[in-house]
């Protein structure tokens, strides 16, 4: 079953994580220093928010699915569409480990297809040997406005 998923960022994650969790009435089922994540059941939702990003908005959407077969099928939908397709397998970003593809829509909003496979406990693997990625932005690639992503290698710049 697919999961809706929608990424934001926020300028101030405390304020935020306040404001949601009575919208949602509920807390987050994770919360990092710069990250967190409500799974919700109704509406089925992956919310989640961070501070990495360089503007305050929607950084990406997307659909989370229950297994590797439900994934096939959204990549084959895509390319069915003639949909430019950034797949990345099997990556991290938002402390998960997922495998995973991305799409752009006319506007140049990045929707993310992933199936999550483990937690982990840092926003990105290389942050254990990069310093420097800390300050990155969670990583929803980025198209020009009506342009697509153009199909890609695996590269580590996503986000769940």
């Amino acid at each position: 079953m697919k999961r809706f998923h929608v990424h934001l960022h926020v300028d101030d994650l405390t304020k935020s994580i306040a404001f949601y969790s009575k919208l949602f009435a509920n807390e987050p089922t994770r919360v990092e220093s710069d990250y967190a994540k409500w799974m919700l059941d109704d509406p089925r939702v992956n919310f989640a928010i961070s501070t990495r990003g360089a503007a305050v908005g929607l950084d990406h959407l997307g659909f989370q699915v229950d297994d590797a077969t439900e994934l096939a099928e959204l990549k084959s939908r895509a390319e069915a569409a003639d949909l430019s397709l950034l797949d990345e397998g099997e990556t991290t970003c938002c402390y998960a480990r997922s495998d995973k593809h991305w799409i752009t829509d006319p506007q140049g909003i990045a929707w993310e297809h992933f199936h999550s496979l483990a937690n982990i406990p840092v926003f990105r693997e290389e942050e254990r040997s990069d310093a420097a990625s800390k300050s990155s932005a969670c990583c929803a690639p980025r198209a020009p406005r009506g342009k697509p992503l153009g199909v890609a290698v695996k590269s580590d710049t996503s986000c769940s």
